[in-house]
């Protein structure tokens, strides 16, 4: 049976009173292991192995695209059926299983045993095996676990599930260490390089990144560390660095050069940069960002978007379509919404925009379809249904496996939504 609808007011922090329509029903998003797709490529001597089942194998095989024999940094430990029958020792095989993966590929500094939601692997102490596996394979190897289930999840909290897990492991950052930023969330190398620039000519030089693009370098964190989170969908990582010490510097995500340009911004109030410095280090990236954006804009200008929640990007997505390509949002759902994290994006929301958190899907794609916006931001379950109604639509798993932070991408970003609707008009007759 579906949840009944309930509307409450978004408080005065966020933007000004459209009511979150929230909705408790039937899902349509991936699950937590999608996040290995990107997270493998970023923590470069790092594996993620899955303790799980076929079905997950397949998920990744087909998610990732890549082919066995080009050795990726990820794999699945199958659960068969002597496991489900009880017949074997889990453990023991499992432990047998990393044996030969770390005789096999001696160059693992960081192993992730990541579970899944079959029951037999939910029962799999997996914290307990990770803590058993490094003290056999230390120093050489650190192993972390963490679960990438999609029970009750949306695809994007994988990365939010591994960072969690790295946090405790960071190394301590002396007390009266000078305060240093952090920037927190996986950024493609090419984006997080860009930052660096960026900040290296603010005169903030005590910088690092979360996580690390190798184990053994992974960042002090303490009282004394700022953090900026690159993602909206970090709040178990917030919170685990908030319990270090860290300190959140609110900002609105970096989307977009008006996105981009408030995030800079945080971090540049934080440090004491001057204004002076400031503009003269982004005025150049802003600029080429501006421009970037003029070709979509000509193309989104008055386009009706709905957004269906899966990535928790949507709402500074939706932010920046809204305020730098002047689209029209009908409608923006998000799977979940964390007040305090948005609430600088909230508040630059158009006033009267409708949010919805949750889902309940039939309900969300009567709505969709009532509405006929001119792009649909959804799920890849639910694109085919809703190309097939005449309905132009966008993935939003795209939205993350491509590099949409920063100055330099944010004509990338906006091209993203308008391709959709310039491949519509030419198939028309």
């Amino acid at each position: 049976m579906n949840a009944p609808l309930l509307a409450t007011p978004v408080p005065a922090s966020g933007c000004d009173a459209p009511p979150i329509l929230r909705e408790r029903g039937q899902r349509e998003v991936f699950c937590g292991l999608t996040g290995i797709m990107w997270l493998h490529r970023k923590i470069q001597d790092a594996f993620f192995l899955i303790v799980g089942s076929r079905t997950c194998a397949h998920l990744m095989q087909s998610a990732a695209g890549v082919m066995i024999f080009a050795e990726p940094r990820f794999a699945t430990a199958i659960i068969e059926e002597k496991d489900l029958a009880g017949l074997a020792d889990a453990n023991a095989e499992l432990d047998a299983v990393v044996e030969r993966l770390l005789a096999r590929r001696p160059e693992i500094r960081m192993l992730f045993l990541v579970g899944s939601c079959p029951s037999e692997v939910i029962k799999l102490d997996l914290s307990r095996a990770a803590l058993r596996l490094g003290q056999r394979f230390a120093p050489q190897v650190r192993v972390l676990n963490y679960s990438g289930s999609g029970i009750e999840t949306t695809f994007t909290q994988g990365e939010d599930a591994c960072l969690t897990a790295l946090v405790p492991i960071l190394p301590e950052e002396p007390a009266g260490a000078q305060a240093s930023l952090l920037v927190v969330g996986v950024l493609a190398d090419a984006v997080e390089d860009q930052f660096r620039r960026l900040f290296a000519a603010m005169g903030i030089t005590r910088l690092a990144f979360l996580p690390a693009r190798r184990a053994g370098e992974m960042p002090a964190v303490g009282a004394n560390t700022r953090y900026l989170l690159v993602q909206p969908f970090l709040g178990e990582t917030a919170r685990a660095l908030e319990n270090r010490g860290a300190t959140r510097l609110p900002a609105p995500f970096p989307l977009g050069a008006e996105g981009t340009t408030a995030w800079l911004r945080a971090a540049a109030d934080a440090f004491g940069v001057a204004d002076s410095v400031f503009e003269a280090a982004i005025a150049a990236p802003r600029e080429r960002a501006s421009k970037a954006l003029q070709h979509s804009r000509r193309a989104l200008r008055g386009r009706r978007i709905f957004f269906f929640p899966d990535s928790q990007l949507e709402i500074p997505i939706a932010r920046f379509l809204s305020r730098e390509l002047e689209m029209e949002l009908v409608e923006v759902g998000t799977p979940y919404l964390h007040k305090e994290h948005l609430a600088a994006d909230l508040a630059l929301l158009p006033a009267g925009v409708q949010l919805s958190e949750g889902q309940d899907v039939d309900r969300q794609l009567d709505r969709c379809l009532a509405a006929a916006p001119d792009i649909t931001v959804c799920g890849l379950g639910l694109a085919n249904p809703l190309e097939a109604r005449g309905l132009t639509t966008k993935w939003a798993i795209e939205l993350v496996f491509t590099p949409i932070q920063g100055f330099e991408q944010a004509g990338d970003l906006a091209e993203l939504f308008a391709r959709p609707l310039n491949r519509r008009a030419a198939l028309e007759v």
